[in-house]
């Protein structure tokens, strides 16, 4: 284990990833986004894919891995695990034991015709199930230690209003926050993470705790608990992403992920300035995607080719970021409206 390369904003190493997440302190990275070999893909090219007997191995190999994820990620942290879509159900019940998982987001490739090579050439009649055009995304946070359903903000507040003595019903009417169902309002809804407060009802809460029960420590800053999430209507914002795959040039990595892709990941769930880990950096995407974003980047690469050309790539000025953008739509260059405009001139 060594570091190959570091710059202000990049720490690059290279060794196996456990002895280097060993050296990581606790509660110190605030994004995981890291794409582990797969297992179910047996690609000779893709370190580690191969190393498995059974699917058991490769899920206990993983686990030991995300029980250092779960030391190191902050309480407001963010986990983006890649899996295959054969080993996607199991990696998200292995993962359960340890995070409040969100979601599995299904990243499909709609790339443009002779684009997919091996799709192409697929002979489709000999086929004996669907042909996997699609990888997952498994999307988790943080959780409480004693329930991995219980995110850490909602486990935090619980604990500090049952130390000062109130019920859910004497808070809520202490900051004024009710519900238009439940006595409980707001603070129901807080602890169990089903939503978020404010800014304002955020310091309401640490107001009103720190008047009741001036001896229980106070409630951490706004951003050091809450978990950042950030999408709007013009990004993808559902579970299903359509990004086109990487396009071969020499020297691309066989699993590399396209770069708006995981800047879309990282603009969504982290803040300026933030610690994201790939604990497999391949081509460095994750890095370089980062340091475009002003965020701090952890790297880790057992292959030293990949190291050297990941110290290569940056020490070139940065390229701006691919923009996300909406594929164009005219609807009178739907099939329908033609047979209906047709039908009925307008």
């Amino acid at each position: 284990m060594k570091i190959y390369f570091q710059s202000p904003q990049v720490t690059l190493y290279q060794g196996d990833c456990l002895d280097v997440l060993r050296t990581i302190p606790d509660n110190s990275v605030h994004l995981i986004l890291t794409d582990p070999p797969y297992h179910a893909t047996k690609k000779a090219n893709i370190t580690g894919d191969r190393n498995f007997k059974t699917d058991r191995d490769y899920l206990e190999w993983l686990d030991t891995i995300a029980e250092q994820w779960q030391r190191v990620l902050a309480a407001n942290g963010s986990l983006y695990c890649c899996a295959s879509p054969k080993m996607a159900a199991r990696v998200e019940v292995m993962l359960e034991k340890r995070f409040n998982v969100l979601a599995s987001i299904t990243w499909t490739k709609p790339n443009e015709p002779g684009y997919d090579g091996w799709k192409q050439k697929t002979n489709k009649e000999s086929l004996r199930s669907w042909y996997l055009h699609s990888e997952r995304i498994i999307f988790a946070e943080s959780a409480a230690g004693e329930d991995s359903k219980l995110p850490a903000f909602g486990s935090l507040i619980k604990k500090t209003r049952l130390a000062t003595g109130l019920s859910t019903i004497e808070l809520t009417e202490a900051i004024g926050e009710y519900g238009s169902v439940n006595h409980g309002g707001a603070v129901s809804n807080w602890e169990t993470g089903r939503n978020i407060p404010t800014p304002e009802q955020y310091q309401k809460l640490k107001a009103a705790f720190s008047k009741f029960s001036p001896q229980v420590p106070e409630l951490p800053d706004y951003e050091k608990i809450i978990r950042p999430f950030s999408v709007t209507a013009d990004i993808p914002y559902t579970d299903v992403w359509d990004f086109p795959t990487v396009k071969p040039y020499p020297g691309k990595h066989p699993a590399e992920k396209p770069l708006d892709l995981i800047a879309h990941i990282i603009k969504a769930s982290s803040r300026a300035g933030d610690v994201v880990l790939d604990c497999f950096a391949g081509s460095g995407a994750v890095g370089r995607a980062a340091k475009m974003l002003d965020r701090q980047a952890i790297l880790i690469e057992i292959e030293e080719e990949w190291c050297q050309k990941i110290a290569q790539r940056f020490s070139k000025p940065s390229e701006p970021l691919p923009k996300v953008n909406k594929p164009a739509f005219d609807l009178r260059e739907e099939p329908l409206f033609q047979v209906l405009e047709h039908r009925n001139p307008m």
